[in-house]
């Protein structure tokens, strides 16, 4: 399977450089006769771009989403999806190369110049060109369809702890992700993490962050054994995400900590005939299939690698420097990876239904 491709029967293909004239995706494998507008997409990408408030880096970027291919005007007149390959494509309007001049000979701790160059003998310099987070806005277009794929299937993202500071998961409240520049459910929180990022802001550093993705509404049996776990594949999707370092399903990395007799959830039956679950440790994945649970998941995000602080690097001639990085960047890139790791939750959960539906009927 390509580097650039994810998915077996859904599959999401994305392309582009920060700063080339254009981002997109290719989804292919998306069933026919699906409603499908931009409209359906833009929502999303909304969501994800960037200089929506001063916690997030101020580029400019309407990031309007057109669709290139495989939709057509059903007999109604709807526009629905042909069966062929989605092509979508993101102009990039706001490019400031001229701020990357600098470093191009330079590698930035953190980042992937060092071993991109190291990979290939090349790299662009601007703005990390492949390696930027700015390819995820590929992946919450994709995601968008995903979502049409799999309807009766809610995900649902939140920022769950910023730097040291996690939420009050007792203040947890879904209709509070809206209301608050950081898609946290806890609004104390957000108090809080307002004044923390504004100090971490000025001060020319980052903080990194925790979010966790629930899929409601999954039903019983999606995912396979032995190595094609529908939690394996959430766990790799999460870790494509630009920054990620850590993935965790159910209680997770929590569960070491707990007994045998508090980890494992126990089933009745409820009023409507169905097993009951009495708990969510196994974050709604049993064997690597589906219990029918939300399916939950957190991924940790490392502190944005650009800032201003003065850091000790080489160049790509082998001598020692230092290095400080201009630009626009985001003090906390956790908050916009709320919608990319809600994308990447569909792009799986789509592709497990088809791959369900192929073999089971």
């Amino acid at each position: 399977m390509s580097h650039n491709t994810f998915g077996h029967l859904f599959r999401v293909t994305t392309w582009g450089e920060s700063h080339g004239p254009a981002i997109g995706a290719v989804v292919d494998g998306c069933p026919p006769g699906i409603p499908l507008s931009e409209t359906d997409i833009q929502g999303f990408l909304d969501k994800r771009k960037p200089g929506q408030s001063r916690f997030t880096t101020q580029r400019r970027e309407a990031d309007e989403v057109r669709i290139l291919s495989g939709v057509f005007a059903n007999s109604e007149g709807v526009q629905v999806t042909t069966g062929a390959p989605i092509a979508l494509e993101i102009q990039n309007t706001d490019q400031r190369s001229k701020d990357y001049g600098e470093i191009k000979d330079k590698y930035r701790p953190g980042h992937a110049d060092f071993t991109y160059d190291a990979k290939y003998g090349i790299r662009d310099y601007r703005g990390g060109g492949r390696s930027s987070a700015r390819e995820t806005a590929c992946r919450v277009a994709a995601g968008a369809v995903a979502r049409k794929v799999i309807p009766g299937v809610t995900i649902r993202g939140a920022l769950i702890q910023i730097g040291p500071h996690a939420i009050d998961r007792n203040n947890w409240d879904w209709d509070e992700v809206g209301n608050n520049p950081f898609f946290t459910p806890d609004a104390k929180a957000a108090a809080k993490w307002s004044d923390y990022l504004d100090s971490i802001r000025k001060a020319g550093s980052s903080a990194g962050a925790v979010i966790e993705v629930v899929a409601e509404g999954v039903p019983a049996g999606w995912g396979a054994p032995i190595y094609g776990k529908l939690d394996s594949d959430i766990a790799a999707a999460m870790m494509t995400i630009n920054a990620v370092k850590g993935v965790e399903i159910g209680a997770g990395m929590g569960a070491a900590a707990l007994t045998g007799e508090e980890n494992a959830d126990e089933i009745r039956i409820g009023n409507d005939g169905k097993p009951l679950f009495l708990s969510n440790n196994a974050g709604g994945v049993l064997g690597g299939i589906s219990t029918g649970q939300p399916v939950v998941c957190r991924f940790a995000v490392k502190p944005t690698s650009s800032i201003l602080t003065p850091r000790r690097t080489i160049d790509n001639s082998g001598h020692e420097t230092e290095i400080e990085t201009k630009g626009r960047h985001d003090p906390c890139v956790g908050i916009r990876a709320v919608p990319v790791g809600e994308a990447m939750m569909a792009i799986v959960l789509a592709d497990h239904f088809l791959r369900h539906r192929g073999q089971c009927g």
